[in-house]
């Protein structure tokens, strides 16, 4: 399913948004993806863009330090929560959307999701979020984890 996700931001990133879930799915399969795996894609970007800045209270935004909840830990990695932590605290994401991340990561259903899964996660819910994404924040989120940085 994630490589669909790159797909799809690769793909529809300079139209903004991808295609309504019918449209989309006749396109993954024309791409040559799994049936089970674009089944999976199109009900995971369902809930994506069911989610709303306004869904979430008010005061969440001046609320002070986030637990990870037992499940939330055991789907996300150790890496991926600290990336998703120092990414609130850098302030590149606001606590609505660390929410969003988080939701859509569990939604998944798998266990120890590593960071660069939580990456394109977090990529695609600032996308949906039409946000103008910064190509350095693009960079940083599609950058594997474990490549070696040269400066």
């Amino acid at each position: 399913m994630f490589d669909i996700l790159m797909y799809l931001f690769e793909s529809y990133f300079d139209a903004g948004s991808y295609p309504d879930a019918e449209k989309l799915a006749v396109k993954l399969s024309a791409a040559g993806f799994e049936e089970e795996d674009i089944t999976q894609a199109v009900a995971w970007l369902s809930g994506l863009r069911q989610l709303s800045l306004t869904d979430y209270p008010v005061g969440i935004n001046q609320s002070g330090l986030r637990c990870f909840a037992d499940l939330e830990r055991q789907r996300i990695s150790i890496d991926g929560l600290r990336f998703i932590a120092f990414w609130e605290q850098s302030k590149m994401i606001s606590p609505v959307e660390r929410e969003m991340i988080i939701d859509r990561a569990v939604a998944l259903g798998r266990e120890n999701l590593s960071l660069d899964k939580i990456k394109l996660i977090a990529l695609m819910v600032l996308w949906n979020q039409h946000e103008d994404l910064d190509p350095m924040i693009i960079e940083d989120l599609l950058t594997p984890s474990d490549s070696a940085q040269l400066h």
